[in-house]
């Protein structure tokens, strides 16, 4: 332990050093650059930077590909509360709630509540990952394959719950995202599905071009048409003129306060330990930590209404998660999401093997990303001073420049992620039908929700019935599957059932009066 804690600060004495410094610094600004536009992510900023570590020592390439991996999951937040298009799947939630902060004026007191949280969160992520990942790859090598099925299924429950204004709304939305993602090649047999004789839906819908649509492609119809954005009445523009400052973007206590040491760390152990299952990433820790943040509230009214909570809860964990994703990555060789497994192509690249030996014998050559996955964390409300006044100038750019450029940038970004000008195509036809499905009131985030983890919920499941010829016992007898279905039914009591029996007791209580 003595040797590791050395170790430790080995790493942070490298990543002192002016060169290194310069390069965390810059893959900090890169990857929340690449984050804050739609369609770009930190793990494209990663792939694209992968050709210029072959010139670069695997200390500095490592501290980089860590700061791009840290400013990634930040930078999502930002475009998803000032114009409410997430740069990123795991900003969904962000922009859910921030967004109408931001409408109503507050746009301000969301992006320095969504900083700070980012920072909690990446801190403790990082001093998790330095002190426990040996012991929790270990832990997580138990939940297996049913396990798996029923933490999606899990996440699936909880998110369609959160839509109090409809759940049925919410549960079509998710069919949907579902019927989306079985588009194209079977994810377990290889077989061509739902193609309807088009060669071109092959390939499938890309992720990037589904969320371009659902909320790029779609908010722009929605601000050109004058709708009304689902569950706010805000007008388009805040209703509060600002003339804003650095001083507006300055964390304060009771910011802090607000939230709490214990909620903030409950949210960072959320996301770090969804982190630690491969396969899971950033979006899985949001959505689950949001739920048990709006479970857990004292104030569970303002969720759907501009949650500081809600996005406390959601980019506490998203950014907990960088620590938990490297964790099964270095001790494995599994990543733990798409941008661990860049990265492990860095490590490989530079002739180190992931695995056990790596974690002890060659603890020391790691230290210096774990150390930078900190500090990086440490950047995000300092740029957010310097940066923030310009953060808040989105909304105030005259809107046909503002809903070209996006549209631009949008398009661009759908045909970047594959080369393909069909999904560009995709895109443009999910916007369409996103933005009337917001005309009805389908959630987004569910539809979105579907799309994503849908493959990932029918691999585990078909794998799942093959150990027992198709029996679903399998999940009632896996231990790690019992628990996340306990969860579930713990969330259904106080989510659904004592809300219903408080309501109806309440309703009785006054007719009888």
């Amino acid at each position: 332990m003595i040797e590791q804690f050395l170790h430790v600060l080995g790493g942070f004495q490298t990543i002192a050093e002016p060169a290194v410094f310069g390069y965390l610094v810059g893959g900090f600004l890169i990857g929340t650059i690449f984050a804050a536009i739609p369609g770009l992510t930190g793990t494209l900023a990663i792939a694209l930077i992968l050709p210029l570590t072959y010139s670069m020592d695997v200390t500095s390439s490592l501290v980089m590909c860590a700061a791009i991996f840290m400013g990634g999951q930040y930078g999502g937040s930002i475009t998803a509360i000032t114009v409410n298009i997430p740069g990123a799947p795991c900003a969904i939630m962000t922009a859910y709630e921030g967004n109408i902060l931001m409408r109503r004026g507050e746009g301000a007191v969301a992006l320095r509540s969504a900083a700070l949280a980012s920072m909690v969160g990446g801190v403790i992520g990082a001093i998790l990952l330095m002190t426990l990942a040996p012991v929790i790859a270990q832990a997580a090598l138990y939940v297996q394959t049913p396990g798996k099925f029923s933490l999606i299924l899990f996440a699936f429950f909880v998110i369609i719950i959160s839509n109090e204004r409809s759940i049925s709304k919410g549960i079509v939305a998710t069919l949907v995202g579902l019927m989306v993602a079985t588009i194209g090649i079977d994810v377990a047999s290889s077989k061509v599905r739902q193609t309807f004789g088009f060669p071109a839906l092959i390939e499938g819908i890309d992720l990037m071009a589904v969320i371009i649509g659902a909320f790029a492609i779609s908010e722009l119809f929605v601000q050109v048409t004058g709708s009304s954005m689902e569950g706010s009445g805000a007008t388009n523009s805040p209703s509060k003129k600002v003339k804003w400052s650095w001083r507006h973007f300055l964390p304060r206590w009771a910011d802090y306060h607000m939230i709490g040491t214990y909620r903030y760390f409950k949210f960072a152990v959320i996301g770090y330990f969804v982190g630690v299952l491969p396969g899971a990433g950033g979006s899985s820790a949001a959505f689950v930590s949001y739920a048990e943040a709006k479970r857990s509230s004292l104030r569970p009214e303002e969720y759907n209404n501009g949650s500081i909570e809600g996005i406390a809860a959601a980019e506490t964990a998203n950014n907990a998660m960088c620590g938990g994703s490297l964790v099964p990555m270095l001790t494995f060789g599994i990543p733990g999401d798409t941008t661990s497994a860049v990265i492990l192509g860095v490590l490989i690249i530079n002739g180190l093997q992931p695995g056990p030996q790596l974690m002890t014998d060659q603890f020391a050559i790691v230290t210096p990303m774990m150390a930078a996955l900190l500090v990086s964390a440490l950047l995000i409300p300092i740029t957010l001073l310097f940066l923030g006044p310009w953060y808040m100038r989105l909304v105030s750019i005259n809107k046909a420049v503002l809903f070209s450029t996006i549209a631009v940038i949008a398009m661009v970004g759908a045909y970047v992620s594959t080369f393909s000008v069909f999904q560009m195509g995709a895109a443009l036809v999910v916007g369409i039908g996103a933005y009337f499905m917001q005309r009805g009131g389908y959630p987004m985030v569910s539809f979105l929700l579907g799309f994503i983890l849908g493959p990932d919920l029918e691999v585990y499941m078909r794998r799942s019935l093959a150990i027992t010829d198709g029996s679903p016992s399998i999940f009632f007898t896996s231990p790690d599957s019992l628990f996340f279905l306990g969860l579930i039914a713990v969330f259904f009591y106080f989510m659904v059932m004592r809300p219903w029996v408080s309501s109806k007791r309440k309703r009785h209580q006054k007719n009888s009066v």
